[in-house]
């Protein structure tokens, strides 16, 4: 596929994925189209050398994997990226009245968002809703695919230090308008119940999350960059997706995961510092007949890709990335590093991977902050908690990263997908920190 092709597909990818309930749905329609087994973790599983699996948590968390026919060296090559984005979530209670007729929502944020990207934009809502059907409590799906919110900014002749750094009040500036007379208190149930095919009673409890509607766009006279809500992190959730399905090692445990509340620390029971990836890693073991010391001398020659977008330099502001530890859109993958180990990233995992992308063609670039600034976290080493394995922090180069509306590079999707299929394809010998062999 052209790089046209593949950001058109990123672009939709990104658009069947308006919540991270959303998200796991889509990946999962992936995984089956490609014939995978999905395993539910109340059952018992049933695991063949040669198979293809996924298991879900939460609706909101997947992990896929596919064991080699041979796995003559058992070990995992594991991604991780995660499918949530910073956002507003619509309060349990969820109507404001007034001033007037007035109808607005009760919203609270999830996540580091900037603020001011979400003003004066058409918005919707989406996420799960729990549905009482007789003596059962059903989890539904919902997005509401139609404009029907705005925050509105206030006129500037009413807010003349607008321009000056006002500070936003999320309790005050940030609620949603949802009407201005025809629809009264209750409606917003009634509304979800509508698109349900429920009545407004039926619903217990319910998840919902502001959804930016403007629409994705590839732009630029030589269509050079991609605009999209949630770049970060659909898009390496999607091109890790891809290398995975894509890919053929018959000699290792490949692993997909894909997990929720990176933007809010991933610290829950789906987050990426759950014992998910641990419980599944285990029962697949098990389910192959390995001992327990089996899975700890696997885990020690396994290697994790943590997949999370990196900071382009800023067209207006290079200033506020590092002089020369800097990436570029359209230039390649971005590797990034931090003294302080907030990124995974170090010596053994940078040449292993680096090999990698050499092998495949494919540029890499380096990342690290200003030595004058704290930067970020990913959800790398918060996975290490649970499964302690050689890992490199992986992204991609985009601008306005937590915007409602962010910007990357065309070129960068293809080259991701390249060097991670690459990174599944290879079989990796890994001895401790000595020594890592590769084999194709």
């Amino acid at each position: 596929m052209n790089n046209i092709e593949i950001s058109n597909e990123l672009l939709s990818f990104i658009q069947s994925s308006p919540s991270m309930f959303h998200s796991i749905s889509t990946i999962s329609k992936y995984l089956d189209e490609a014939g995978f087994t999905y395993l539910k973790e109340k059952d018992a599983w049933n695991v063949e050398a040669g198979g293809k699996y996924y298991t879900t948590r939460n609706h909101s968390s997947i992990i896929a994997f596919k064991v080699g026919k041979n796995c003559s060296d058992y070990h995992f090559q594991m991604t991780a990226a995660h499918g949530d984005s910073p956002t507003y979530k619509v309060k349990s209670v969820p109507e404001l009245e007034g001033p007037n007729e007035y109808l607005r929502l009760d919203v609270e944020a999830y996540g580091g968002m900037i603020d001011s990207t979400w003003f004066d934009r058409p918005l919707s809502v989406a996420g799960r809703v729990l549905v009482q059907e007789g003596n059962k409590v059903q989890n539904r799906l919902l997005y509401i695919d139609k404009d029907i919110l705005i925050i509105p900014n206030v006129a500037i002749h009413f807010n003349r230090q607008v321009n000056d750094g006002y500070k936003y009040n999320r309790q005050i500036d940030l609620c949603p308008l949802f009407s201005s007379g025809e629809l009264k208190k209750g409606d917003f149930d009634r509304m979800v119940a509508s698109e349900l095919g429920v009545e407004p009673e039926q619903i217990l409890a319910k998840d919902l999350f502001l959804v930016n509607r403007q629409k994705p766009v590839i732009w630029g006279w030589k269509d050079e960059f991609v605009s999209t809500p949630k770049l970060d992190d659909l898009q390496c959730a999607f091109v890790a997706l891809k290398g995975f399905i894509e890919s053929q090692n018959e000699e290792s445990v490949n692993v997909y995961c894909c997990f929720d509340n990176e933007e809010v620390g991933s610290n829950t029971k789906q987050g990426a510092m759950s014992t998910f990836l641990h419980d599944v890693l285990v029962r697949l073991n098990a389910a192959l007949g390995k001992s327990e010391d089996e899975y700890y001398q696997a885990v020690a020659k396994s290697f994790l890709v943590s997949c999370d977008n990196a900071h382009a330099v800023h067209p207006n502001h290079p200033e506020k990335t590092d002089a020369v530890n800097c990436a570029y859109m359209n230039k390649g993958i971005v590797l990034k590093e931090s003294a302080n180990q907030k990124y995974t990233t170090d010596a053994f995992s940078r040449a292993l991977f680096t090999a990698i992308c050499n092998k495949a063609g494919v540029p890499v670039q380096t990342f690290a902050n200003r030595s004058d600034s704290v930067g970020g976290s990913t959800l790398g080493n918060l996975s290490n908690t649970q499964v302690s394995v050689h890992a490199v922090d992986f992204g991609l180069p985009q601008l306005a990263m937590h915007s409602s509306y962010e910007t990357a590079g065309i070129k960068d999707t293809g080259y991701a997908i390249a060097s991670l299929k690459a990174f599944y394809d290879t079989v990796i010998h890994i001895d401790g920190a000595d020594e890592v062999v590769f084999d194709e």
